[in-house]
């Protein structure tokens, strides 16, 4: 079982991502975006010590491709995803040792690493069930988008575990806020889609043919702007949770005067003066 929860690569993500091909999730790479499905529809799309890594290694090689420049998240046959396979990850664990059981842990916190260190931004098409570790990369990701009738659940508690789980108790409360993301945390109950766009969890309630569909319309809507300044401000994002304001201010007048230096920004200018708009192409 200890091979199974190790850092190494299973299956080798190769450049160009349109041409990979993934056997634990689903990829579709059209144009920019990358679409991303978690694939196992009879048993609402659980992971597994596979499929974690395979994931992770998948979001760390989007960093040195440069044709996707937005990625969506989905999950397959009408739900998001159940979380971690209860008979391929949670059973085995009971039988493992402490030092496999950190080993794992730290394996599953490298997903959501990858999906924050990402450059691309994310974008979650979350419909049906969304549990767990699927919770979680809904969590990591940089938007979220929620079909009618989504339930969102930290479901820690219900197994004995603490909520401290893959970086909720950092990411969480600073999209919903501290006391929400205490009360999910603490009890495992669900979260609905009505009250995770009212507490800013989701972007928007579509209908549950629509989510996908608006998500991808959201990362091309993305895709066509100025691809390394969405980088910086993903970046920025990420950055500026640990510092003072003075500090974000003086990283952000750096950040912003590398992206003046960019031929986009050029772009931009003579495409306003010549009152068209402006085609921006990632340099």
């Amino acid at each position: 079982m200890t091979a199974l929860v190790k850092n190494k690569i299973a299956n080798p993500v190769t450049l160009p991502l349109a041409e990979y091909k993934p056997e634990h999730f689903l990829l579709k790479v059209d144009g920019n975006i990358a679409t991303v499905t978690l694939n196992r529809p009879e048993r609402k799309n659980p992971l597994t010590f596979q499929s974690y890594r395979e994931l992770t290694d998948f979001f760390r090689a989007c960093a040195i491709d440069d044709q996707v420049t937005t990625i969506v998240v989905t999950g397959a046959g009408g739900n998001f995803s159940s979380g971690g396979d209860v008979f391929e990850i949670i059973g085995p664990l009971i039988e493992m040792s402490t030092k496999d059981l950190t080993a794992f842990t730290r394996m599953t916190g490298d997903l959501v690493k990858a999906m924050r260190a990402c450059p691309q931004p994310i974008i979650a098409a979350v419909e049906g069930i969304c549990a767990g570790a699927g919770a979680i990369m809904a969590m990591a990701s940089d938007m979220r988008l929620a079909a009618t009738g989504a339930k969102v659940g930290f479901l820690f508690n219900k197994v004995g575990l603490a909520g401290c789980d893959m970086g909720a108790c950092a990411i969480l409360p600073r999209i919903i806020g501290q006391a929400r993301a205490s009360e999910l945390l603490y009890t495992g109950r669900f979260m609905s889609a009505e009250e995770g766009e009212r507490w800013g969890f989701f972007s928007r309630i579509v209908a549950p043919e629509e989510v996908l569909i608006q998500a991808q319309a959201l990362a091309k809507s993305i895709s066509e702007g100025p691809t390394y300044a969405n980088t910086m401000t993903k970046r920025m994002l990420s950055m500026e949770w640990a510092m003072s304001i003075e500090e974000a201010i003086e990283a952000e007048a750096v950040a912003q005067a590398l992206c003046m230096t960019t031929e986009d920004f050029a772009r931009a200018y003579h495409a306003f003066a010549n009152k068209q708009k402006p085609k921006f192409e990632g340099n």
